[in-house]
């Protein structure tokens, strides 16, 4: 959950008197997330994409006064990576005021995150143009069918699909002939500093131990109902939820004096909180929202030496199912979260997460990515 620090920022529009290669770009990235909300699949690849050619990731429009309307703001995150923050009533109106901000329409790459963005693909020349699919939309009931057309509108023009887990891959493959299966990977040394010698974030070092905790934002795939009953069932235990909330508020919340809401922290700042944790947990409500999930914050668990325990969810129950303890109802949960506090022998489990561990990380899943775009590309 990383907040950048940027380099520079730049407001407004340019002069073509200033305009250079600094308008260059080699990949465009149309993002529904804000890079400095929380850091996951999308600044991952992309950070590390940005090292071998110059990208300019658009966000959706901000918010604006009559004053500054029709502008926008560049986030300079480093050289050869840009954040273009529009301020205008809508995607489309997007395409206005690119010509202010990008020099060349001739692009290798468009890559999209989200389909809302599929009025903007006439405003570029691209060679490739990749889908790197999070979601499968049309099992989230709060999306508007617009944006399930202008998915089935995407897939018809796209020439790449990856996407963020297996289920996603078997459900995009009957409808485009080249995908690709990236399920979210990790950083590995950034979150193992939970087994070695860094101090446990103060706010949560002051929490009753033992520690269930939760890293990740807090919305409807959050089985909150579930939370609060094993909460009730283990006073004695606390549960941590480290994140920010998003499409909820603090009212849909359950309170009990052993669950412990820290909010929103920083990417770099997680392995200090992991590291508090006896057990790491990931209370996902099942439904057709969370059908195609394939949660990244579990190989970051695993990396923290932590024992996990997970809701049914399909690509956990298919992948990790012999090193992740899965659980349906809260005395389920209760029961789980027992046993593991009091197994003491970790070493078995531990060569597991290693022997998953190393055959993935966010560097060689970038690669072969860049790979399979090079070959499409010949």
């Amino acid at each position: 959950m990383l907040k950048d620090p940027l380099k520079k920022t730049v407001k407004g529009s340019q002069s073509n008197k200033n305009k250079s290669k600094s308008n260059q770009y080699d990949m465009i990235v149309f993002c529904h997330l804000r890079w400095q909300f929380v850091y996951q699949r999308p600044q991952h690849i992309i950070s590390r994409m940005s090292k071998v050619m110059k990208v300019l990731m658009i966000e959706e429009p901000v918010d604006y006064n009559q004053e500054n309307e029709n502008s926008a703001t560049i986030l300079q995150i480093t050289d050869s990576l840009h954040v273009l923050q529009a301020r205008v009533s809508d995607i489309p109106s997007i395409a206005n005021i690119l010509p202010n901000y990008i020099t060349n329409n001739n692009i290798s790459i468009g890559w999209f995150y989200s389909p809302s963005f599929n009025s903007l693909l006439t405003s570029f020349n691209f060679d490739t143009v990749v889908y790197d699919c999070m979601d499968e939309l049309s099992f989230f009931k709060e999306v508007p069918q617009e944006l399930i057309n202008q998915e089935r509108e995407l897939l018809a023009q796209v020439d790449i699909i990856f996407t963020a887990g297996k289920s996603l891959y078997e459900s995009k493959s009957e409808l485009h002939p080249n995908v690709y299966c990236f399920p979210s990977s990790v950083d590995e040394s950034h979150f193992a500093k939970a087994l070695n010698g860094i101090a446990v974030a103060a706010e949560i070092s002051n929490i009753q131990t033992p520690i269930v905790g939760y890293c990740g934002v807090i919305d409807h795939q959050i089985d909150l109902s579930l939370l609060h009953e094993t909460a009730k069932l283990l006073p004695n235990i606390s549960f941590v939820m480290v994140g920010p909330l998003s499409k909820i508020t603090k009212e849909e919340l359950p309170q009990e004096e052993n669950i412990h809401y820290l909010g929103m922290r920083s990417y770099n700042e997680l392995p200090s909180y992991l590291k508090a944790f006896d057990i790491a947990m990931m209370p996902f409500a099942i439904n057709d929202a969370t059908k195609h999930l394939s949660p990244s914050k579990t190989l970051e668990y695993m990396a923290a030496g932590k024992p996990i325990i997970s809701t049914e969810i399909t690509d956990i129950i298919r992948d990790y199912s012999t090193c992740v303890s899965v659980i349906v109802t809260a005395e389920d949960f209760a029961e789980s979260i027992t046993f593991l506090l009091d197994k003491r022998d970790q070493l078995s489990l531990q060569m597991e997460y290693h022997d998953i561990l190393k055959n993935t990380s966010w560097d060689a899943t970038a690669s072969t990515m860049q790979s399979i775009i090079a070959k499409f590309a010949i």
